[in-house]
């Protein structure tokens, strides 16, 4: 509601007084009268002579954007910074660490203090090694071969054998579409119920936080699939 229009309701018989006193200075004499009159005037409409100059009230303007991440954004701001070694040194370690294997797969985690990829290597028979890689030095640790089944194993070595898109031109694809830094990388099974293989692959753009998930394919490179996750 507009403030006069608030106060005349607030207060109904001011406007009226003000006239009543107003009249009543114009046709009496008695100087006490028109003393009263002055001064009443001068507290409606303010003495020109004594009354401070009003102060200039600054405009506040239109606020500002919130500049607030969600806790996975503020996640992902803190942690990627301090990873000194991408995903490609991180699997290059790894498949040094494990003869005759190649990378399946590369997840950044830890904390700003202690960063460090999580990969997975691969031989030709299936047999999968986790190698942790620190991501500031980029140093191995020792390799942990998987206890998967004979099942297992045989699905994922049919899936080496059909990869014929490797790991960093998969992530190539991914970055070329999505300017940012591969936070995740994963071979397997494309999600569209078909027998393809796919890389899985994670970029985040460092101007937002957010993450965006590509699946590509894994035999012609292929986009397959983008979600953006804003979370």
């Amino acid at each position: 509601m507009d403030t006069k229009r608030s106060r005349a309701a607030a207060f109904p018989g001011r406007s009226a007084a003000v006239r009543a006193i107003g009249l009543l200075c114009t046709v009496t004499a008695a100087g006490a009268l028109l003393t009263g009159c002055g001064s009443e005037r001068a507290d409606e409409t303010g003495s020109r002579g004594s009354a401070a100059p009003p102060r200039a009230v600054p405009a506040s303007g239109n606020p500002r954007p919130s500049a607030s991440l969600t806790a996975d954004q503020a996640k992902r701001k803190a942690l990627i910074p301090a990873a000194k070694v991408d995903y490609a040194k991180a699997l290059r370690a790894a498949v040094a660490a494990v003869p005759a294997s190649e990378p399946i797969a590369a997840e950044l985690r830890g904390t700003p203090a202690k960063p460090y990829w999580e990969t997975a290597v691969a031989t030709a028979d299936g047999t999968v090694s986790q190698v942790r890689v620190d991501a500031v030095s980029g140093k191995a640790a020792q390799p942990h071969a998987s206890s998967d089944d004979a099942d297992d194993k045989q699905q994922l070595a049919d899936r080496l054998t059909k990869a014929t898109v490797t790991a960093q031109e998969a992530a190539q694809t991914a970055t070329d579409k999505t300017k940012g830094t591969v936070s995740a990388i994963e071979l397997g099974n494309a999600d569209n119920g078909s027998d393809a293989v796919a890389w899985s692959v994670d970029v985040v753009t460092t101007d937002d936080w957010n993450k965006t998930n590509y699946e590509i394919d894994a035999t012609n490179r292929k986009v397959l699939r983008m979600h953006v996750d804003q979370d």
